[in-house]
């Protein structure tokens, strides 16, 4: 690592180092002169879920742009070191695989960036999940001056072995025209959209299998909007009646 070696050509199972390139983890590289017909790209990386988040903040607001650029190409170099800006408690968050890592790059914006900064205290990423199978059966209807609102949705709700705790599945399974398939898409918009915040501790649900099997439509009243609501209440409706339980990382 203390010395460099001009190179002419690589090949398999080498490992280089290149300057001057935009790039981010996960590019792939090919010889301009590759045909068209020969270009490939290496399959994407698989990128699990951070375990740990901490606020973040420069300790000078001067530094705000290098700490900004920081952030950017940790990011980008990176695929594990996330970051968002969280409007409830105006906060940047940064998350990783570990206490140790975030600390790591704390130190990077430091020296590299001549940007100190200040991580909070960890947030632990922790997960809700159903551990019954739940049958749910839920119309949301509604009716005002205009046209109303209707959508049906029946089917089960089932945990997910533990390899696949982190994830969230959504089946189609209807028969016929009682729900038209063209409102399927709204159905599992809605039941994502519940699943962002759970009622057991107010984290996201994950490790469920979401199962369609019927329900019914009105020819006037239906649409994407009262299906994705159906499809709420249905999830609202297992929050309240469903065993759940809270998954660590």
């Amino acid at each position: 690592a203390q010395t460099m070696e001009d190179r002419t050509f690589i090949q398999a199972g080498d490992i280089c180092a290149l300057f001057g390139l935009d790039c981010a983890s996960g590019d792939t590289f090919m010889h301009k002169s590759t045909p068209p017909t020969q270009m490939m790209s290496m399959e994407s990386m698989y990128v699990p879920d951070p375990v740990v988040s901490m606020s973040i903040k420069p300790q000078d607001s001067r530094d705000a742009d290098a700490f900004s650029k920081a952030l950017k190409r940790f990011s980008k170099e990176d695929p594990t070191f996330q970051v968002h800006f969280e409007d409830e408690n105006k906060e940047i968050i940064v998350s990783g695989m570990g206490e140790l890592q975030l600390e790591i790059y704390a130190e990077r914006m430091s020296r590299e960036y001549k940007a100190p900064c200040v991580l909070g205290k960890p947030k632990v990423s922790f997960r809700e999940t159903l551990t019954e199978t739940f049958e749910f059966n839920y119309l949301h209807k509604k009716q005002s001056g205009g046209a109303g609102q209707f959508g049906h949705v029946i089917g089960i709700i089932e945990p997910l072995p533990p390899d696949q705790n982190t994830q969230f599945i959504f089946v189609d399974d209807t028969v016929g025209t009682n729900i038209p398939k063209n409102y399927i898409s709204s159905i599992r918009k809605g039941f994502q959209n519940a699943c962002l915040k759970g009622k057991f501790a107010g984290q996201r649900i994950v490790g469920i299998k979401v199962l369609l099997r019927d329900g019914d439509h009105h020819v006037v009243d239906s649409s994407d909007w009262s299906f994705q609501q159906a499809a709420e209440g249905a999830m609202r409706q297992a929050m309240e009646e469903g065993q759940w339980a809270l998954l660590e990382p």
